[in-house]
């Protein structure tokens, strides 16, 4: 920290800035005494628009440049989208809090307001996610899907400036930004397993500086028992996005309830598996599910991109 000032670094999209915002806000009313200030960071990923992450990289690219200036001291902390932080951190860096956890569906937002079952056959759907694409194609085979990259605003434009029938976003930034009235169709995590983390907020700091204590009242435990599973599940499969993969977890009862999923890239073949368990064991709920779709098949799927990946075919 310099003096009583809380420097908040955040990537620069409207969505991002509502993000830090209100932890900006939350801190300012906290502590009085602090100037809490944002400071916008443009990310790799920010830069390269028009370039699928998998071939660039992978989600690491939106936070790399702003872990860079924590560990530079150039801010104090780091407010991502958690779905955006790889599943290993750098040396020196911890996520100190996630605040409670918004909507982690997807939604659809299309030209005639129609849900997802009463699109015509063969309808443009707009998506950049391995993810999304997969499990779409599977559910709506007759679709196309089209790549599609940007800021939240700029893939809403889209739809109008590439003549697409319809996009796919996350729930939680449509939420945050006050623009739900645009959603056709919020698609159930039974419909589409949503990306890990998904919907959460996290916090970043350097480890060791007292900021651990100021971040306290903002962790929401249940969220951050429920990213840890996925993280843990997505560590598991060796952390990156060169694979469609998902996890969701949810509190049932007294239990966490995790779904996970791997598909090949063309989508032919899908791995599904679910494991529980009590909130304290959250990573071993992970790592065992990621265990078990290695076993069903997905380990094969990993080695296939690892092999893919070491001729320089990506």
């Amino acid at each position: 920290m310099t003096g009583r000032t809380l420097r908040i670094g955040t990537r620069g999209s409207a969505l991002a800035l509502a993000q830090a915002g209100w932890v900006a806000a939350e801190l300012s009313r906290a502590y009085c005494n602090y100037h809490v200030e944002l400071v916008v960071i443009k990310t790799k990923g920010d830069i390269l628009q028009d370039v699928s992450l998998a071939k660039i990289g992978g989600k690491g690219l939106f936070v790399k440049e702003i872990e860079d200036a924590l560990l530079e001291n150039k801010i104090d902390l780091a407010v991502h989208s958690m779905k955006d932080v790889p599943s290993i951190l750098p040396a020196g860096l911890t996520i100190a809090a996630t605040p409670k956890r918004e909507d982690p569906r997807d939604v659809l937002i299309t030209r005639d307001n129609v849900p997802l079952d009463m699109l015509r056959r063969g309808a443009r759907i707009g998506t950049g996610s391995l993810r999304r694409s997969v499990q779409l194609r599977e559910i709506r085979p007759d679709l196309e899907v089209v790549p599609l990259r940007g800021n939240l605003d700029t893939r809403i434009r889209k739809i109008d400036q590439d003549n697409l029938d319809g996009i796919i976003l996350a729930a939680a930034g449509m939420r945050r930004l006050g623009w739900t009235k645009q959603v056709s169709d919020f698609l159930a995590v039974e419909t589409m397993l949503p990306a890990v983390g998904q919907g959460a907020i996290g916090i970043e700091i350097r480890q060791g500086e007292g900021l651990e204590e100021l971040l306290r009242h903002l962790q929401h435990q249940p969220t951050w028992e429920e990213v840890t599973a996925e993280r843990a599940f997505l560590w598991t499969l060796g952390g990156g996005c060169q694979l469609p993969i998902a996890g969701h977890a949810v509190r049932n009862g007294g239990n966490i309830l995790l779904r996970g999923l791997v598909g090949r890239m063309d989508g032919k073949i899908i791995i599904r598996a679910t494991e529980s368990g009590p909130p304290e064991e959250a990573f071993q709920i992970g790592r065992k599910l990621g265990e078990q779709i290695i076993a069903q098949g997905g380990g094969a799927l990993l080695a296939a991109v690892a092999n893919r990946d070491g001729e320089g075919q990506v």
